[in-house]
């Protein structure tokens, strides 16, 4: 996903409808179908001018809304000028099909969406995790938007509201596959913690679904701009923000930027205390610097590992 919403990418789509198209799928998780037939006049605005995105429910045969916020609706703004400026007597639909579509009658289809979104792909060099030319589908964006809600905590019922479902039923599916998922990246990814000492979770364990419970928590909760926090829940934190020094501070190779920017500026505070005479702030980060050091060696190794077990 990174790769697709990098903005030069988007940049690179055929037509700026299909990069608009694209933009709604993945911020609204809007079915294909329903983003292509959106009428001209689809954004509505509430008492307290917040914008929405009103469109027709092809499944349920029923109309729907989904908020949106200001940089979205600024793009489908320039999309209804660009609109009324090549149909300016009549455009029903914010997607107008492209070709053989005199009177702007017709709105975009899904297999034309579609037909740009299969070569858009190899047009960026967009690839999946084992450096292959990545398959991309429309449902996918309202796959996306489901997942990162529930990642980030948002009610089941709220998400359903969102995605116009008609029971908790699908919404809860969504949700059990985005957790297997987790669980299974978490399961086989590298865990190091403060003493660059590898940490792994028996998947088979008589604990294994309490601590994955305990661990999901923790990600949603408790992630740290360079690792997760570990304690359990109904502990206080005895360690005051020196989460590096701290023996149930666990990371990994996501976090492998931040770290290294940490490394950076404890090894520059370090140095600048030195000269400053300021012991106690040189003993202090030399603890944070040896962990630092300990947690990315072990990281990068994990991670040499991996790529040599895939380009065998």
């Amino acid at each position: 996903m990174a790769q697709v919403e990098e903005p030069a990418n988007l940049d690179r789509w055929p037509t700026v409808e299909g990069r608009l198209i694209t933009i709604i799928l993945i911020r609204c998780g809007l079915r294909a179908t329903d983003a292509c037939t959106l009428p001209f006049d689809c954004l509505l605005h509430d008492g307290q001018k917040a914008a929405y995105l009103r469109y027709f429910n092809n499944k349920m045969r029923r109309e729907a809304a989904v908020p949106i916020d200001e940089e979205l609706e600024n793009e489908i703004r320039a999309q209804q000028q660009r609109v009324s400026a090549r149909w300016p007597e009549h455009h029903p639909h914010l997607f107008p099909a492209l070709t053989r579509n005199a009177g702007g009658q017709n709105p975009m289809t899904y297999y034309s969406y579609r037909g740009m979104l299969n070569s858009w792909p190899t047009t960026c060099e967009v690839h999946d995790e084992y450096g292959r030319p990545a398959h991309l589908t429309p449902h996918q964006w309202r796959h996306t938007f489901a997942c990162r809600l529930i990642n980030r905590d948002v009610p089941q019922e709220v998400i359903r509201v969102l995605l116009d479902h008609e029971s908790n039923q699908m919404t809860a599916h969504y949700a059990r596959l985005t957790d297997q998922t987790v669980r299974r990246r978490w399961e086989a990814a590298t865990k190091v913690n403060i003493k660059g000492e590898r940490v792994s979770i028996d998947p088979k364990g008589p604990l294994a679904q309490a601590q994955w419970a305990k661990i999901r928590y923790s990600m949603a909760t408790q992630t740290l701009p360079n690792g997760y926090c570990g304690l359990p829940l109904q502990r206080t934190c005895p360690h005051a923000n020196a989460c590096l020094t701290c023996p149930v501070f666990l990371t990994g190779p996501e976090f492998l930027p931040e770290l290294r920017e940490q490394q950076r500026r404890t090894l520059t505070l370090i140095d600048v205390s030195e000269r400053n005479g300021q012991t106690r702030m040189v003993e202090m980060n030399q603890q944070v610097m040896t962990n630092l050091d300990w947690m990315i060696g072990e990281v990068e190794k994990a991670a040499a590992e991996e790529e040599t077990e895939h380009a065998g």
